[in-house]
């Protein structure tokens, strides 16, 4: 299974930038290439499109807390995950790892 984040306004590539990520259904690992259309009435409605690929690190977990090395084609670096209420969670990128 694939843990899934929506993230509306793109993940933050500067630090000091904090975006909503907004936790999704779990997918199959068949799925980590769709990018399309999904009808409108079903689970996740709209158009998937895949923003960047790569490979991450999992550095730290507590509390729920995350901090993940991302070694994408667009994203790199350190970032954390903070859950907030519900499925909604901040993310931004750590400070002093670039940019």
């Amino acid at each position: 299974m694939l843990k899934s984040w929506a993230v509306p306004k793109e993940p933050p590539v500067d630090s000091g930038v904090k975006r909503l990520a907004v936790e999704v259904e779990d997918h199959e690992l068949a799925h980590i290439d769709f990018e399309g259309e999904i009808p409108e009435g079903e689970y996740g409605a709209g158009t998937v499109s895949i923003w960047d690929g790569g490979t991450y690190e999992l550095l730290s977990e507590h509390d729920r807390r995350l901090k993940l090395a991302f070694r994408g084609r667009r994203l790199r670096g350190e970032y954390v995950l903070v859950p907030l209420e519900g499925k909604n969670w901040l993310f931004f990128r750590t400070k002093g790892n670039g940019r």
